[in-house]
């Protein structure tokens, strides 16, 4: 087991790609923290993952409240352990023609996409520089390296991602603490249904090399590497994971 003895805290848990990405850590021996606004779904995810037998805790949270991201890291810290990986997978993603696009909807998005993640992780960094260990892994998307119409405040803040990852890596990678990124391409989720049609579908597989969905299984092996020791050479990189779309 990669990740034996290990506690992870992964956020927008509940559902899709981070549900799978829990659902392997505890495949291989990690506590899992399961952080998500979605109560009913992320303690339903909780029964599931929890039935292997790993230790589980399921926190549900604003994630642009900071005081509640706090609150949730000094108890999960408090009842399983001390972090050793933190996954910030939460995200949104509604479209809208940048010209019709409101102040508050640009706002929305980057509090969500991004500043929740300097939000989380900076309640989750002290302890693991402190013990000089930890491994942080951000989800960004593969359209900040597309560029697509109706998009823009998402590829932005995921943008913004890809920028942090490499700052923040190069800032505490002298106390032992790795700091990663993942840029999903079309993933096969159940949010897919409100933002995607069937002509979407078509053109992903016409522009993938992998000619089939990609599910968030394929997220979640990537993110397992950089959780564990397999990727200690590396630090403030961006793992493409598109089925050969972008090939950079």
């Amino acid at each position: 087991m990669l990740l034996r003895s290990k506690i992870a805290l992964i956020t927008g848990s509940a559902t899709g790609i981070g549900k799978g990405i829990a659902e392997l850590f505890a495949n291989e021996g990690s506590a899992v923290v399961l952080v998500d606004r979605d109560d009913a779904r992320n303690r339903a995810a909780l029964v599931e993952i929890g039935a292997s037998g790993v230790r589980t805790l399921a926190i549900s949270l604003d994630l642009r409240d900071r005081g509640a991201i706090r609150a949730a890291v000094a108890r999960a810290q408090e009842e399983l352990g001390p972090i050793d990986v933190l996954v910030n997978n939460a995200g949104i993603y509604p479209r809208q023609k940048f010209i019709d696009m409101t102040p508050e909807q640009w706002d929305e998005m980057q509090d969500v996409n991004l500043k929740s993640m300097f939000h989380m992780t900076q309640a989750v960094l002290p302890t693991m520089l402190a013990r000089k260990s930890g491994k942080v892994i951000n989800i960004s998307s593969v359209t900040f390296h597309l560029g697509l119409a109706n998009m823009s405040h998402y590829i932005a803040s995921k943008g913004g991602v890809i920028g942090l990852t490499r700052a923040l890596a190069r800032e505490v990678g002298g106390q032992n603490v790795y700091v990663n990124c993942i840029t999903p391409g079309a993933i096969n989720v159940e949010a897919e249904a409100n933002f995607v049609s069937e002509d979407d579908i078509k053109g992903f597989l016409e522009n993938q090399s992998l000619k089939r969905r990609l599910k968030p299984l394929d997220i979640a092996r990537v993110c397992l590497f950089l959780a564990s020791e397999l990727s200690d050479g590396m630090t403030g990189q961006s793992l493409n994971v598109d089925g050969g779309w972008v090939m950079r």
